[in-house]
């Protein structure tokens, strides 16, 4: 991606939480190509080693192995750090059904830690990961900030307080913080094992295996899927913006289009079949939809667009399409 607008990173001191997992390894690429001072922590419970690999030996590289759950962890990690991008949490809203209290331990005693050691070290600016999961029951599209609706699952209340959380420790305290509303983030290193894998890197693996994919429900579903660089450009311009009312703000992180499961299957097929013709002839299967689910997707990005310059570069076209390359060349 093009980084000529974030220069100004040069030199700071940032600290990415989860910085071993998908999203957060990408954040550190890019910062070290910025030439910022990158200090990473994660207790790899969802992230992994090989995603940092080849940052280990970077002289601006530092990488502390710790849990957020633990608040002199997060005082050690956030010591001396200009900016905050907090990006760790227990992801999944099956997940959250499964097991609500390691996830509200995690995604809300986890971020309180963090804010209060943010607080302490009296940082510029604390990025967060919030999530397109908080709008819930509200059934209009396209999704806009400030209409939100029920929670449908453990996860989604937990990543609605932390904007309660976040927005409280500015009026409280004055710590500027800035939620990013992750919509189906997708892209390389996403990792496609486990049981809590995101349905695009498990579609990949599958068709590469020849396996059918299963799909929840009649395939009518829709996500607004948002290719990693959107998302890491979206983190940049919310701790590089001098726009003061921009601060303090939630922001939907995606493109403002939406994709069928069904669609998408076609998408994968597509791509993944210029490397291996025999994909374009797996069928999917169907299966039940999946609890705490909701039906449609879709975001509006007009408010970042204004108060944050943001300018998505994928849309789900292009981003499957570099995603699967990546796949390819690491799973194939």
């Amino acid at each position: 991606m093009n980084l000529e607008a974030f220069k100004t990173l040069e030199g700071k001191s940032i600290l990415v939480t989860g910085g071993a997992g998908f999203i957060g390894s990408n954040l550190c690429e890019n910062l070290l190509k910025l030439n910022a001072k990158v200090t990473c922590l994660d207790n790899f419970a969802t992230g992994h080693k090989h995603n940092i690999a080849p940052f280990l030996k970077h002289e601006n590289f530092t990488l502390i192995e710790g849990d957020i759950r633990d608040l002199e962890t997060c005082h050690k990690a956030c010591a001396n750090q200009d900016f905050i991008l907090h990006q760790a949490a227990l992801g999944s809203v099956p997940r959250s059904i499964a097991d609500p209290i390691t996830s509200n331990d995690v995604n809300v005693g986890g971020f309180l830690n963090m804010l209060v050691a943010a607080r302490d070290a009296k940082v510029t600016r604390f990025v967060y990961a919030a999530s397109s999961s908080t709008y819930g029951d509200h059934e209009a599209l396209p999704k806009v900030e400030e209409e939100i609706g029920k929670p449908l699952s453990p996860y989604a209340i937990t990543k609605y307080v932390n904007e309660l959380y976040a927005d409280n420790f500015f009026t409280t305290y004055g710590l500027n913080t800035i939620g990013l509303r992750y919509f189906n983030v997708f892209g390389k290193r996403q990792d496609p094992n486990g049981a809590y894998a995101a349905v695009i890197p498990l579609f990949v693996k599958q068709f590469i295996k020849h396996e059918s994919p299963i799909i929840n429900g009649d395939g009518t579903y829709s996500r607004d899927f948002t290719y990693i660089d959107n998302v890491v450009q979206m983190n940049l311009r919310a701790i590089t913006t001098d726009n003061k009312d921009a601060l303090n703000q939630v922001y939907n992180t995606a493109v403002g289009d939406r994709t069928t499961l069904v669609q998408l299957t076609d998408l994968l097929k597509k791509y993944l079949s210029k490397y291996d013709a025999k994909i374009a002839e797996v069928n999917v299967v169907h299966g039940p939809n999946r609890k705490g689910d909701i039906p449609h997707s879709l975001a509006s990005v007009n408010k970042a667009k204004h108060l944050l310059n943001y300018q998505p570069t994928h849309t789900i076209d292009n981003g499957i399409e570099e995603a699967v390359e990546w796949y390819w060349e690491n799973l194939g």
